[in-house]
């Protein structure tokens, strides 16, 4: 005889305010910077304590020098095709042609500037404007050479494991 476990429905209209959530941001793709700015808005509308920590490549996302450029490739991403409307399908293997990168960057820029939600950037203006924490791994940054000057503004700090482990206490965490 088996068991059945009752399906666990949250509850949207009731605000928590203990709750607390931190997203790990470590790849710094256009197409894995906003799951993360994407869930983390979500989570400050809904009340929640947010932190953003961004380590190894997800640096990207915040560092001055490459924010506004995050690319999309087709190459390795086996999900990738145009919307339907199109009538086409991408093989992975044209993600090697020269200029594939940048039109498959346009196109993901274009269908996510047509669902409203901003560029990186400024995505990540709203988060800090919205209460969201943003934090940088201080061995990334010391990987790369980088210093919080060339940070975007709303990095509160460069933090450690340890620091880290400490902010996400009792925190769901979400790696991306």
């Amino acid at each position: 005889m088996t068991t059945q476990t009752a399906p666990r429905i949250p509850s949207f209209m009731e605000k928590k305010a203990d709750r607390k959530i931190c997203f790990i941001c470590s790849k710094g793709n256009l197409d894995m910077a906003y799951p993360a700015l994407i869930m983390a808005n979500g989570a400050v509308g809904e009340g929640i304590e947010t932190h953003i920590f961004f380590t190894f490549w997800g640096m990207d996302m915040i560092n001055r020098k490459t924010m506004h450029d995050l690319k999309f490739t087709l190459l390795g991403n086996t999900a990738m095709h145009p919307p339907r409307r199109w009538g086409i399908s991408m093989a992975q293997g044209l993600g090697g042609i020269p200029g594939m990168t940048r039109m498959a960057t346009w196109m993901l820029k274009k269908q996510i500037g047509a669902q409203g939600v901003p560029p990186v950037p400024e995505f990540l203006d709203l988060l800090v404007e919205s209460g969201a924490r943003l934090w940088a791994c201080k061995m990334s940054v010391d990987m790369m050479g980088l210093k919080k000057e060339d940070m975007h503004d709303g990095v509160e700090d460069i933090i450690n494991v340890a620091e880290f482990l400490e902010v996400s206490e009792g925190a769901q965490v979400i790696f991306v």
